[in-house]
C-alpha cells in the first residue's frame, strides 16, 4: 500500500517541535473555545440565580458522560487511523473511521433514551437539591435529547485531529461555539426560557458544528466516512477499546467524581451555613455553585494543556506507527517542558486573583467564599499537572491502553474518590475544597514510574 507522501513526509520528517506547535495551535484554540462555550452557559445562567448556576453545575456530570463516549469512539478510532496511515494501510484507516462514527451515534441514542426514562431520579442522583430541581430537570432534559448529535460531533472532531487535520477540527468547533455564545442570551433572556434556553443553545450549536466537521472530512486527503466501510467486528472493536478506554476512564471518572463532589458540597455546605452567613438550603446551593464554578475555571485552564497535548498525539502515534521512536521521545520531552511552563504561569494568576475569577461567574459572598479556597488549592496542583497530562496522552497515543487507563483513572477516581469521602469528615467543607488538589499531586507521583517503564521498552 502506498503512503500519501505529503502527509507522511510532513508527519515523519518535520522537526517535532515545529510539527507539534503547528498541530497544537488549532487544537488549543478548539479546546479553549469549547471550554468557553461550556462556560458561556455558566456565565449567563449565573445572572438568573444561585439555584440556576448550581443546576448547570450538577448537569455537567452528564455532559462529561457524553464527552467520555465521544472521546472513547473518537480517540479509539482516531488513534488507530493515525497509526495505520503512518504504516501505509489506508483501507484499515477508512474502516476504523466509519466504525467509530457509527458507534458514536449508537451511544448518543443510548444515553438519550436511558436518561429520559430516569429523568427525576437521575437529577436527584446528580446532586440536585429541592430548590434546584425544576431548573436541573429543565436543563437536563434538553441536553439528553441532544446526545445523539453531541457524541458523533466529538468523534469526527477527534478523527480529523488524529489525521493531522486540526485546522478543519478547529473550524467546526469554533463555528459551533460562536453560535452558542450568540444564542445563549437570546434564548435565556430574549425568549425568557431561563436555563432551558442555555441547554437548547448548546444542542443547536453542536448540531451546526457536526455539519461543519462532516464537511471537513470531505476535504484534502482526509479519510472519508462511508457507510460501506462500517465493520462491527472483534478486530475494530478491540482497537477502539484499546485506544479509547483511557479517554473513557478519564472523562467517565470525572463524571463520577463530579456527582460525588456535588453531593458532598451540598452536604458539608449545609453544615457550614453559620460560617457562610446564610441558611442551610442557601449554603448547600452556594457550595455546589462555588465548587461547580471552580471546576469550570479549571476546565478552561486544563483545556489549553490538553489542546497542546492533542498537538503532540498525532505526532507521537504517527511516528510510533512508522517505528521512529527517537521522534516519539523528543515529542514527549518537548511537550512536557512547554506544558509545565504554561501551567506554572496560570497557577500564579489563579493564586493571586481567585476571588475576582469566581465573582465573574456569580457575585455572591457565600459562592465566592467556597470557590476561592477551592481554586487556590487546585492552582497549587497545577505545578505538577503538565507532566501528568502529557504522560497520559503519550501512553494512549502509542497504544499502551492499560497503563494509560490506570493513569487516566487516577486523577478523578483512584485517588480522588477516597479523598473526597475521607477529608470532609475530618475537615468539613475545607476537605471538599482541597480533595482534587491532593489527588492531582498523587497522580503526578504515579506517572513517573509508568513513563519510565515505557521509555525502557522503546
Amino acid at each position: 500500500m502506498q503512503h500519501h507522501p505529503d502527509k507522511y513526509t510532513r508527519m515523519t520528517e518535520t522537526p517535532v517541535e515545529r510539527l507539534i506547535i503547528s498541530l497544537a495551535v488549532p487544537t488549543i484554540i478548539s479546546m479553549l473555545v469549547t471550554a468557553l462555550y461550556n462556560s458561556a452557559d455558566k456565565y449567563f445562567v449565573g445572572s438568573i440565580s444561585t439555584q440556576a448556576s448550581a443546576s448547570v453545575s450538577v448537569v455537567y456530570a452528564v455532559m462529561n458522560v457524553i464527552m467520555a463516549l465521544g472521546f472513547f469512539c473518537g480517540h479509539g478510532s482516531g488513534n488507530y487511523m493515525s497509526r495505520q496511515i503512518g504504516a501505509g494501510n489506508r483501507k484499515e484507516a477508512e474502516e476504523a473511521g466509519a466504525t467509530g462514527f457509527v458507534l458514536g451515534i449508537f451511544f448518543g441514542v443510548l444515553i438519550c433514551a436511558a436518561g429520559l426514562l430516569t429523568l427525576y431520579p437521575l437529577a436527584r442522583f446528580l446532586g440536585a437539591t429541592d430548590t434546584m430541581m425544576p431548573d436541573t430537570v429543565g436543563y437536563l432534559r434538553i441536553i439528553l435529547c441532544g446526545a445523539p448529535v453531541m457524541v458523533p460531533q466529538i468523534v469526527i472532531n477527534n478523527q480529523l485531529r488524529f489525521q493531522g487535520s486540526a485546522i478543519y477540527s478547529m473550524i467546526g468547533l469554533v463555528s459551533g461555539a460562536i453560535l452558542n455564545i450568540g444564542l445563549d442570551p437570546l434564548f435565556i433572556f430574549g425568549f425568557g426560557m431561563g436555563v432551558r434556553g442555555a441547554a437548547l443553545a448548546t444542542v443547536l450549536s453542536q448540531g451546526v458544528g457536526l455539519i461543519v466537521l462532516w464537511a471537513g472530512t470531505r476535504k484534502g486527503d482526509n479519510v472519508r466516512l462511508y457507510p460501506g466501510n462500517i465493520r462491527i467486528n472483534r478486530h475494530y472493536l478491540r482497537e477502539i477499546v484499546n485506544g479509547g478506554a483511557p479517554s473513557l476512564f478519564r472523562q467517565g471518572m470525572t463524571s463520577i467524581s463530579t456527582v460525588v463532589l456535588n453531593n458532598m458540597a451540598g452536604l458539608y455546605g449545609a453544615e457550614a451555613a453559620a460560617l457562610l452567613l446564610v441558611s442551610e438550603a442557601e449554603a448547600a446551593d452556594a457550595a455546589i455553585a462555588g465548587m461547580g464554578i471552580t471546576t469550570q475555571v479549571m476546565m478552561i485552564l486544563n483545556s489549553a494543556l490538553i489542546g497542546f497535548g492533542q498537538g503532540m498525539q498525532p505526532t507521537v502515534s504517527f511516528n510510533y506507527g512508522a517505528k521512529k521512536f527517537d521522534r516519539v521521545k523528543r515529542a514527549f520531552t518537548f511537550s512536557v517542558k512547554v506544558a509545565t511552563a504554561c501551567a506554572c504561569l496560570v497557577a500564579c494568576i489563579c493564586l493571586l486573583f481567585a476571588p475576582g475569577i469566581i465573582r465573574f461567574f456569580r457575585d455572591e459572598a457565600a459562592v465566592i467564599a467556597v470557590g476561592q479556597t477551592a481554586l487556590r488549592a487546585q492552582a497549587i496542583a497545577l505545578f505538577f499537572f503538565g507532566f501528568s497530562v502529557m504522560s497520559n496522552m503519550m501512553l494512549q497515543s502509542i497504544g499502551k491502553g492499560v497503563r494509560a487507563s490506570v493513569m487516566a483513572a487516577s486523577r478523578s477516581g483512584i485517588f480522588f474518590l477516597p479523598l473526597i469521602l475521607i477529608l470532609p469528615r475530618l475537615f468539613g467543607l475545607t476537605g471538599v475544597e482541597i480533595s482534587q488538589a491532593i489527588a492531582d499531586f498523587c497522580s503526578f507521583l504515579l506517572a513517573i514510574p509508568i513513563v519510565r517503564s515505557v521509555w525502557k521498552e522503546m
